[in-house]
């Protein structure tokens, strides 16, 4: 513990302020990783930037800074399962959290599923009010089944909200060409797509499964 008895009077008050201030910083980025909800714990720090993911630590490192937040900037993730995609996601939603931006995760199924709930009980608006709020969202796992007409209308609306005025993060196994078919409805689809794609990040992840290698791993040292 750091001494204190040659401290002149203000030197320990200033100190106190500090402490306080640090203590309040860390409390209000507890809460907003609280209240964002992620489905699990990631940080940049752990990414694994091996070449055969064509990741680029420059880049990665560049949107951790989080100035794509300040202009309502979208980054949509697509790659084969496992290969890090909402891990990389959800350290991207964490560092926002770091620096002060309000976010919200979402497995994308769910998320739709919640809403044409909200639609039956009246709660529709308050719903999508919340997530407009939200500084950025991040939709997990999109298009793992094509979207009905309802849920057509929500994921426009959603993306009309945010257009120039927040940010999404997109994590997908379908390459952002195909979208166009999970969205359906020409029209649509041109709507949400135009709007999502216009001023973004994209990052393909490519390479051999994470869950795959660890098993590898694991199997590798039990032997060993």
């Amino acid at each position: 513990m750091e001494k204190t008895d040659h401290y002149t009077l203000d030197q320990f008050v200033s100190m106190l302020i500090d402490a306080e201030w640090d203590e309040r910083h860390n409390r209000r980025i507890a809460r907003s990783i609280t209240n964002a909800r992620f489905h699990y714990k990631s940080n940049i720090e752990n990414i694994n930037f091996d070449q055969t993911r064509n990741l680029d630590r420059n880049t990665i490192l560049r949107l951790a800074e989080c100035e794509f937040i300040e202009k309502n900037e979208n980054i949509l993730i697509t790659g084969s399962t496992g290969v890090g995609k909402s891990y990389l996601g959800t350290a991207l939603g964490y560092q926002a959290c770091i620096q002060g931006f309000k976010v919200s995760y979402f497995n994308t199924s769910k998320l739709f599923t919640k809403l044409k709930m909200a639609k039956a009980d009246g709660s529709y608006l308050r719903e999508l009010a919340k997530i407009e709020r939200q500084d950025v969202i991040i939709l997990d796992d999109f298009g793992l089944q094509a979207l009905d007409s309802s849920n057509r209308i929500t994921l426009l609306e959603i993306i009309e909200d945010r257009h120039n005025n927040g940010s999404i993060i997109v994590t997908s196994q379908i390459p952002v060409q195909g979208w166009y078919d999970i969205i359906g409805e020409e029209t649509i689809a041109d709507a949400i797509l135009d709007r999502l794609i216009h001023q973004s990040h994209r990052l393909e992840l490519h390479g051999e499964s994470m869950r795959k290698k660890r098993h590898k791993q694991k199997l590798l040292f039990k032997y060993i």
